[in-house]
């Protein structure tokens, strides 16, 4: 079931199947600010990724001695949620563990997504709360699909990315799904980066963030369409568009997790970039997301 919020800047429509944005509109121009999951090319718009990110090496792990599969980003996108609340401008979805979920992940959790509306700008919020008398261990991110409004004239490669604080970071690429680690190098991301569909020709590309606050910006110099990330401290981040088949969309995804490195030795305990909580507590992350259409005034 779909559910809406809104202001008198913006509507977003979100489905309680994993509790997935469907939809963001501009309330003064109508235009749709979110890739539509054309299932020829990409059948998502803005996947929820829990309780891991990226994939494991051969899509399982071992814990406590015990070999788990679970498939590439974790289970909550193909999940149902609950609402837990719901009013104009903020919506909550509820997960928890269940049977199914304790087959391929063996905690226990309370697993919450909340959005929040303020103006234009989107909060995207998570919380998780270890239900377990153990540690719990687990990743968490988005997956947000932009759509890229290539009209009068303007192309993808007119776009590009523009990341603050200006400075350069550590690019991690990826090798059959996996981080190829020893490869990792530092990235000129203090100046502009093209956007075209050979960009993405090796997969996403992925940057430690070291836990600052970062924003990533999509923007054309054609017009005043932007879309600001701010990532408010997650670890990682990845840019990715589907290729060799392609569309006019690209997605920014903020992460506090992230795939295997090509030396993982499966075990859950030793994963790089894990969140590791202890029963009882409660873990925060989220980031924020501000839309500006082509007809909207100049701006940051």
């Amino acid at each position: 079931m779909n559910y809406t919020i809104e202001n008198n800047m913006i509507k977003v429509v979100i489905s309680d199947h994993g509790a997935e944005i469907q939809s963001v509109k501009s309330a003064h121009t109508g235009e749709e600010f979110m890739w539509q999951a054309d299932p020829k090319i990409w059948g998502r718009h803005a996947p929820i990724l829990f309780p891991i990110v990226g994939r494991l090496k051969n899509d399982e792990y071992t814990y406590k001695g015990q070999t788990y599969h679970l498939g590439q980003h974790g289970f909550a996108r193909d999940s149902n949620f609950k609402v837990e609340h719901h009013s104009q401008e903020s919506i909550t979805f509820l997960l928890k563990d269940n049977e199914e979920t304790r087959k391929v992940y063996p905690f226990k959790f309370e697993f919450r997504v909340n959005y929040n509306l303020m103006n234009n700008l989107l909060e995207e919020n998570f919380s998780v709360v270890n239900k377990s008398d153990e540690t719990m261990i687990f990743g968490v991110g988005g997956h947000t699909g932009f759509n890229l409004p290539v009209k009068d004239g303007i192309t993808k490669k007119d776009f590009y990315f523009d990341m603050h604080p200006s400075v350069a970071r550590v690019k991690v690429p990826l090798k059959n799904a996996s981080l190829d680690w020893n490869n990792r190098s530092l990235a000129s991301t203090d100046s502009f980066i093209g956007l075209s569909d050979e960009l993405f020709k090796d997969d996403a590309l992925i940057y430690e963030l070291h836990g600052h606050d970062n924003k990533v910006s999509l923007r054309t110099d054609k017009n005043n369409f932007h879309i600001n990330v701010w990532t408010r401290n997650a670890p990682f981040v990845g840019i990715w568009s589907q290729y060799p088949q392609t569309a006019n969309y690209v997605c920014i995804e903020p992460w506090w997790g992230i795939a295997d490195r090509d030396d993982a030795d499966g075990d859950l305990e030793h994963k790089y970039g894990m969140n590791h909580l202890a029963p009882g507590k409660e873990f925060q992350a989220g980031f924020s997301i501000t839309y500006h259409s082509d007809a909207d005034p100049d701006e940051n």
